[in-house]
């Protein structure tokens, strides 16, 4: 019999272990289950090593929010590997999405959220289900998923494809603005994106800050934005990605949280 190998992430403790309670009574299913984004990513990483990955990762939407704070949170970066920072649902499924592409992720939500799914969808899910759909449900969507279907609720399927619409009419618009820059602009806005304050991206740049200072305008003028987080947001709509991490050279001490590393 082939086993079908399911992690369950959840925040919510009793929620996790009783669904993965659940799965483990199917003969066919191995189940375990994490706390939190980076204990997933840790279990990911462990079973990988150990030659038995996992094929299907139940995320909960709402992993790593706070009640009242959930509707248009924006999704929490992914930590490097050795960091234990926060991790929101749609952020560990474009994790496991960019760094176990075998692993199929599933969000298991409390309500329907067409803008969410549709994130969901283009973070990489396969699969959209509600947390108090039936057990069977559920196992016919793993199932499913494994076959590379892609699962959403009838309901949802409007709002979804609406929303996924809106999203590339947006990254067009966004792409066309970006191309009008040159490309030093194009270059500070990287460096914009990277969360790069002016005189750090005059130092990277080897410009002056005055230099700087004009270009970070003209690029909010051609943006038609008037922020910098403005111009950040419409950036990765774009798919302009931050600047590259300088590289720390052999013999440099770099300081981590107070301490040597």
């Amino acid at each position: 019999m082939v086993r079908i190998r399911v992690l369950v992430v959840d925040d919510h403790r009793i929620f996790a272990e009783s669904l993965a309670a659940a799965l483990a009574a199917e003969p066919d299913v191995d189940v375990a289950a994490a706390g939190s984004g980076p204990a997933a990513l840790r279990c990911l990483e462990r079973a990988a090593a150990e030659g038995r990955g996992y094929d299907v990762v139940l995320i909960d939407a709402e992993l790593g929010t706070l009640a009242g704070a959930r509707e248009r949170r924006a999704p929490v970066p992914v930590p490097r590997s050795g960091e234990n920072g926060p991790v929101d649902g749609i952020s560990l499924v474009a994790g496991v999405r960019a760094g176990r592409p075998s692993v199929h992720t599933v969000v298991l939500a409390e309500k329907d959220d067409p803008l969410r799914a549709a994130l969901a969808l283009q973070a990489g899910a396969s699969g959209w289900v509600a947390k108090d759909c039936s057990l069977q449900r559920l196992l016919t969507v793993i199932r499913g998923v494994l076959r590379d279907e892609t699962h959403l609720p009838p309901a949802l399927l409007t709002g979804v494809l609406r929303e996924l619409t809106a999203a590339r009419k947006h990254r067009t618009e966004s792409e066309e603005l970006v191309e009008s820059l040159t490309p030093r602009e194009r270059e500070v806005l990287r460096c914009m994106v990277a969360g790069l304050g002016r005189k750090a991206v005059a130092e990277r740049l080897y410009l002056s800050p005055h230099t700087v200072r004009t270009h970070m305008q003209n690029v909010l003028g051609k943006l038609g934005v008037h922020s910098t987080l403005a111009a950040v947001a419409l950036a990765r709509r774009a798919g302009v990605g931050p600047v590259d991490p300088e590289p720390v050279l052999a013999g440099d001490v770099v300081e981590r949280s107070g301490q040597l590393a």
